[in-house]
């Protein structure tokens, strides 16, 4: 029996909390409670950013084998089994105190989360496009900020009530099921709409390109690569970093839902500054801007100062992803769909070597240095350098 359509909004608001509870819990979670795990099991820097890599590994597998077309099933299926994984993940965080099995769940939950994202998005966006309410997918991004917002505010509230880190990994596993509830009723079943065969041409098709075929991809490629090591050493240590500083402790209970408040909105605004200035000027001025949140994160002892840095680095890293993205499908779209699937999955490749390089270096400089300032001053000129390739 065919599955009642919903409305497009209602759709847009499933694919919402999807990316909230994969992404803005499932993936970035692990930034508030990371403080917590550090007092209780008296964890280095070092191994905490060897953990946070590893989930960045599994984030990079999953959105490869994502990618792929042999993969049985359906999206829906998918997207709903990487939400259930996520929050089977979160739950097991609580159960061990072992660094190799932190490392093997949150490799886990990294492919778990991607899953859901890559599943979630085409099926939502394409069931969207469907309706002629392609505008509505900033909605279904703006999860990734929401999540990250609502795990600031959960972490918050149950240390609060003297939650410790296991109690907290737990909590998230359970809000993850929650809004996978939510997500299934507002994302039925139903025919979903394969993409079918190119039409059929007359003449034999063109060869297909490589991403590396000229100097303008590759240094896009490079820039996402520093972008994906820019952004990472903030998104996974700010809170630690708070914490450390007694002038900066005040912040710690906000400093990740302000993260989250200025992400919610930001691919609805990066996409209107993109339409002005062009993608490959709004992805530089976007990385100006984080770049100079990132630094503020690093260098400045005042909570004000501190939580601005904080909102630029929220309002600009999920815009500079989907800006990469976009300007990814446009090198490329005159080439096929298949040189397409290759661009983006080059590209994901070069932000996931970022990512996973970002916290390991920082946990070592860290342990040489004895603070995050230096590989976060580094990972704010590595944004610059990613400003110059993109706009040269």
């Amino acid at each position: 029996m065919p599955a009642t359509p919903r409305h497009p909004v209602a759709l847009a608001f499933g694919g919402l909390l999807s990316l909230a509870a994969a992404m803005g819990i499932g993936r970035f979670v692990y930034t508030p409670i990371l403080p917590f795990m550090t007092a209780g099991l008296s964890m280095p820097p070092d191994d905490a950013g060897l953990i946070a890599s590893a989930n960045f590994l599994g984030y990079l597998a999953g959105a490869l084998a994502g990618a792929s077309r042999s993969l049985p099933g359906n999206p829906r299926m998918w997207f709903l089994g990487g939400l259930i994984a996520s929050a089977l993940t979160s739950a097991a965080m609580a159960l061990t105190t072992a660094l190799p099995l932190f490392l093997l769940i949150r490799f886990a939950s990294g492919v778990a989360s991607a899953f859901a994202l890559v599943f979630s998005t085409s099926l939502i966006l394409e069931r969207l496009t469907a309706a002629g309410r392609g505008g509505l997918s900033a909605l279904h991004f703006a999860g990734v900020g929401c999540g990250i917002a609502f795990s600031a505010v959960l972490v918050a509230l149950l240390a609060h009530l003297g939650a410790d880190w296991r109690m907290l990994w737990l909590a998230s596993g359970a809000a993850t099921l929650c809004f996978l509830l939510v997500a299934a009723v507002l994302v039925p079943a139903g025919p979903v709409s394969v993409p079918g065969p190119a039409p059929v041409q007359t003449s034999p098709a063109a060869p297909q390109s490589s991403p590396f075929g000229s100097a303008s991809r590759i240094r896009l490629i490079l820039a996402y690569g520093l972008f994906g090591f820019g952004y990472v050493i903030t998104a996974t240590f700010i809170n630690t970093i708070a914490r450390a500083d007694p002038a900066l402790q005040s912040t710690e209970a906000y400093v990740w839902l302000t993260v989250g408040l200025s992400a919610a909105p930001s691919v609805y605004v990066w996409n209107r500054i993109a339409l002005r200035l062009g993608t490959r000027k709004g992805f530089a001025l976007a990385c100006i801007l984080e770049a100079a949140g990132v630094a503020l994160t690093a260098i400045t002892a005042a909570p004000a100062l501190f939580l601005i840095g904080a909102a630029l680095l929220g309002a600009t890293f999920v815009g500079i992803t989907a800006l990469g993205l976009m300007e990814a499908r446009r090198e490329v779209s005159g080439d096929g769909p298949a040189a397409v699937r290759q661009m983006l999955a080059v590209l994901t490749a070069s932000f996931g070597v970022g990512q996973m390089a970002g916290p390991w270096v920082a946990g070592q400089m860290h342990h040489l240095t004895g603070s995050f300032t230096a590989s976060s001053l580094a990972a704010a000129a590595a944004l610059v350098v990613a400003a110059a390739l993109v706009v040269r």
